[in-house]
């Protein structure tokens, strides 16, 4: 969980008094800020005076319905996401509930461990959606074109070596997975330094063989070979004083990697086909998203050409290791694209948002920027929502916590079912066929999942209301007090 979720303010609705006030106490014994309340309509007046993050309301009420003020809250307190207690485990009750705005609905009798389980989920997405606001209007404009974006304790990292080593004339290897931007390491270590106004190039070492790269780095004369018509300085040359960025360096052939060593060495190149030796000046540096140090090992890369290239190394983190700078990036991207398409895609939804957080990024920030496009595009509303995301995200499932070193903490299965049957229905906004097609089933065997999961859970819930043991006030029972 982000942040500490129990400082939320929780406001309790029932016009059951006891059940209202029994709650409110469970709440507050469990680190929640909790009051309660007796009719709607007071927790509507309750909300103009105190603010709430959470509203727990029961269905049936004298004054107005659960379901009504579900859609007051949503009307005039848009920021606050209500829970709905019910003693009805019908599933278009539950289905009316998420329509009218319900974060989630919990069948009466209530379990308080349940509902706090719901009260964290609740808050923390209220959180999620805090963030969001705050990203949407400062993500587009706290970044210039081209410098690194993020404020991840592992970026902020990468940042400081760059700023440390930019005015130095020493070789930098940059290393890191595909797509975590090490060209954009690359050309902020150049922009930060003396060099800048000088020129930048380029050059993928993957992309062409041998005798072709060598003619690009180095150059050529006249005739050196069949359409060498004219002479031609290489890009070594091309820099001049500026920089030289070899992209994925550990590409490069072997016959190549022993002229590069002495070009590095001698601080001289010889065009092919020359007989003269050009001296260069552009400082030199290299990218690869393999681990060199095997690759010496491995006789794939030389080692005297390692430790040449590698003066000052930085590592550019991936994505997955930079906890808080995926959203920021997404609306980062999500300003840029929607500008570029002249779309008015202001944000991004709080399911989205989770989808996104969710994910692990194996393709980094370039994958990132991919799928953003991708949203933009299709987007045919104000915000992102997750029918805009890439199949490969939506496969991505939240996971359920089941995960515990206190057996009286797990559930049974039937209840991890009736978990994620909820949850799919909370997402899908009460939409049935969505829902089906995400839990693999059709309508009528969606409803028959419910109707058997609910009706084992009033089976169980009867057996205990009518125990000689159970409380006069069945609506609750816990380890309370």
């Amino acid at each position: 969980m982000r942040g500490n979720a129990k400082s939320g303010s929780i406001l309790v609705v029932d016009d059951d008094v006891d059940t209202a006030d029994l709650v409110r106490d469970g709440l507050r014994k469990r680190g929640f800020d909790a009051r309660s309340v007796y009719t709607a309509r007071a927790a509507l007046d309750q909300l103009e005076k105190v603010a709430a993050d959470v509203v727990v309301t029961d269905v049936n009420m004298s004054d107005m319905t659960g379901i009504e003020l579900c859609h007051a809250l949503q009307a005039s307190h848009p920021d606050v996401l209500p829970i709905v207690m019910t003693g009805s485990s019908s599933v278009e009750t539950a289905i009316a509930a998420i329509r009218a705005g319900a974060y989630d609905y919990i069948v009466k009798p209530i379990k308080l461990e349940f509902l706090t389980l719901a009260l964290e989920r609740a808050l923390e997405h209220l959180e999620l959606k805090r963030d969001l606001a705050r990203l949407r209007s400062s993500a587009g404009k706290q970044v210039r074109p081209g410098q690194i974006a993020g404020s991840s304790t592992a970026i902020r990292e990468t940042t400081a070596m760059i700023a440390r080593v930019a005015d130095s004339d020493a070789t930098v290897l940059v290393t890191g997975e595909s797509g975590t931007g090490k060209e954009l390491v690359a050309r902020s270590l150049h922009d930060q330094s003396a060099r800048r106004e000088q020129p930048f190039i380029a050059i993928n070492c993957a992309a062409m063989p041998a005798p072709l790269l060598e003619s690009e780095l180095f150059g050529h004369v006249r005739g050196a070979f069949t359409d060498a018509k004219t002479a031609r300085p290489g890009l070594f040359v091309q820099a001049g004083a500026g920089t030289i960025f070899l992209d994925e360096i550990g590409e490069m052939p072997m016959e190549m990697q022993v002229k590069l060593l002495r070009v590095l060495q001698e601080r001289r190149v010889r065009p092919v086909g020359g007989d003269e030796e050009v001296e260069i000046h552009a400082r030199v540096i290299a990218a690869t998203n393999r681990n060199l140090e095997a690759e010496v090992e491995d006789k794939r890369f030389r080692e005297d050409l390692f430790y040449r290239i590698n003066v000052v190394a930085i590592a550019v983190p991936p994505l997955r290791a930079r906890e808080g700078d995926v959203l920021f990036l997404a609306h980062y991207f999500l300003a840029r694209i929607a500008g570029q398409m002249k779309k008015s895609v202001e944000g991004i939804s709080a399911p989205a948002a989770r989808k996104l957080l969710d994910y692990d990024w194996p393709g980094n920030v370039r994958e990132l920027e991919n799928c953003m496009e991708r949203a933009v595009a299709l987007c045919r509303l104000s915000e992102i929502i997750v029918d805009d995301l890439p199949p490969k995200l939506l496969e991505s499932k939240e996971s359920m916590v089941i995960a515990t070193a206190v057996p009286e903490e797990l559930i049974t299965i039937d209840e991890m079912a009736r978990r994620y049957t909820r949850q799919v229905l909370v997402t899908t906004k009460g939409n049935k066929s969505h829902a089906a097609r995400i839990l693999g089933i059709d309508r009528r065997s969606l409803y028959r999942r419910l109707e058997t999961l609910y009706a084992d859970k009033d089976e169980a819930a009867n057996d205990e209301a009518s125990s000689p043991s159970s409380a006069p006030v069945a609506a609750v029972h816990d380890d309370v007090g």
